[in-house]
């Protein structure tokens, strides 16, 4: 049975979150955060292998980062922190404890607005922590059917903020909707990078049902190895079948922690659950308590930049764009800054915005850039976009060119001086064209003089095909219509 169908249960969905924040810096140590690429346990110091003796000392960067989301996610923030270790053995925990937080975190209380086809959610968010990485596990293949794992501490210490959100979502689709949005005010407030491919943006998602109406909750069940929006949301379509499923038939869901396999299009039970009480949380003694001063808090505050909710409302309202169109200018913060600069050239925003998305953006995707990494900036297209709006040259030439400027990094007005690509606009030209164009088609001309005005169409069409593309339309049609007359009525 499909998830659609199923009315009987309802889901109760809270994602776990962790980010790697974009410090140069390990968390407790002068590592290098940036470890991609590096040779396997190269990037290591003895503070973050727990060596005996090794101190740690708080990266004031990392905790600036982590107050600046929570901000930026309406939560509160306590004047008073700590931080806490966290006992549990792994191969890539070298210490046999993270250093993390627990009952006094840097922030609580906050929450994200969401839109979900059409409607507006508005899911709690529990707490925005920090804490540091673990290394990582290096598997034959996927995890449950590795034959051995190979570790790397490179990671291990990396500055890792934690948003634990509360169980408010009600399906996959909002799960994915909340990780959607949460990333993109990631990108926008500067302090991850958004790549769940690599690993610097991580999900894990806690999933129970109960009966539709209810209050309670069910049996808990974590979901991890999610890489991407698309695995988040089967993973839990998935459990829902599974879960509904189990209980349809009399069955009890266990309280474990299950792996999304991707090759398998299911997930597969790894452990049992922990709860908090087995970490065995307690201060973590090398480190001082922190106070985060109000004056600290509104100075980060006031360091926001416009976050995507808002700077999408202003997108509608001073470029007159749609609600879609503007969505997808404000995904990024570097494709709404392209924008703005491509309008501030005195292009109109409308023509800009489609271009941006459309014709652009279609070529950064098959290069697999975003628009700032492309080689048409924002000063080129803004003046070939011009030459588009000042009727100097077609749509099928702008697309020609912009094409080649986006491979060789030419300006575009050149490209369209050097190649001739300029409409044509000689009435005494463009009407041999057309008297050529009527012989051709004399039954085209018949048709539109017997009252069939769309037959104007292929007589227009055909002139734009002989002079491929440059023959300026509108005199086109008006040279048609002052040779063929006035049709029949």
């Amino acid at each position: 049975m499909s998830v659609a169908t199923r009315v009987d249960w309802e889901a109760v969905i809270g994602l776990e979150v962790h980010a790697q924040l974009l410090t140069r810096s390990k968390m407790f140590c002068s590592c290098r955060a940036d470890y991609l690429g590096l040779p396997p346990n190269s990037n290591t110091c003895p503070t973050c292998l727990g060596l005996p003796g090794a101190l740690p000392v708080i990266n004031r960067e990392a905790v600036r980062m982590t107050i600046r989301t929570a901000l930026a996610l309406n939560c509160e923030i306590p004047e008073f922190t700590k931080f806490d270790r966290k006992n549990y053995f792994y191969p890539d925990l070298p210490k046999g404890y993270q250093i993390s937080q627990y009952d006094l975190p840097l922030s609580r209380n906050g929450w994200l607005e969401v839109e979900v086809e059409g409607r507006t959610v508005r899911p709690g968010i529990t707490r925005v922590h920090l804490e540091e990485d673990a290394g990582s596990l290096h598997h034959a293949g996927e995890i449950q059917n590795s034959p051995f794992s190979l570790v790397d501490l490179n990671r291990a210490g990396v500055p890792l903020m934690e948003i634990v959100g509360e169980p408010d979502l009600r399906s996959p689709l909002e799960a994915r909707a909340y990780l959607t949005t949460l990333r993109q005010v990631l990108l926008y407030i500067g302090v991850n990078d958004g790549n769940m491919e690599e690993g610097s943006l991580r999900c894990d998602a806690n999933i129970s049902l109960r009966p539709r109406g209810s209050e309670g909750l069910g049996v808990k069940v974590e979901v991890k190895n999610m890489n991407s929006f698309r695995s988040l949301q089967r993973a839990l379509e998935f459990e829902l079948r599974r879960q509904s499923e189990l209980l349809d038939a009399g069955g009890e869901v266990a309280q474990e922690t299950r792996g999304w396999s991707e090759a398998e299009q299911r997930t597969v039970s790894q452990r049992s659950k922990e709860e908090a009480q087995e970490y065995r949380y307690f201060p973590e003694p090398d480190l001082p308590p922190l106070r985060v001063s109000r004056e600290q808090v509104e100075e980060i505050r006031s360091q926001l930049p416009e976050l995507p909710p808002a700077r999408r409302a202003r997108f509608e309202s001073q470029y007159q764009l749609a609600p879609q169109l503007a969505g997808l200018l404000t995904a990024r913060p570097q494709d709404s800054q392209y924008f703005e600069q491509v309008v501030g050239h005195g292009v109109s925003p409308q023509l800009a915005a489609n271009w941006q998305s459309q014709e652009l953006q279609g070529l950064c995707n098959a290069a697999n850039l975003g628009v700032e990494e492309c080689r048409v900036g924002p000063a080129a297209l803004a003046g070939l976009l011009r030459l588009l709006e000042e009727g100097k040259i077609s749509s099928r030439s702008a697309k020609e060119v912009l094409a080649e400027a986006f491979e060789s990094g030419r300006d575009p007005a050149q490209l369209v001086r050097s190649k001739g690509l300029g409409l044509i606009q000689d009435p005494e030209q463009l009407g041999q064209l057309v008297e050529q164009a009527m012989a051709r088609q004399p039954q085209a001309v018949a048709d539109f003089q017997a009252g069939k005005t769309q037959a104007l169409r292929s007589l227009v069409g055909l002139v734009m095909g002989m002079t491929k593309g440059q023959a300026d339309p509108v005199l086109v049609d008006r040279l048609l219509r002052e040779r063929l007359g006035s049709p029949q009525a």
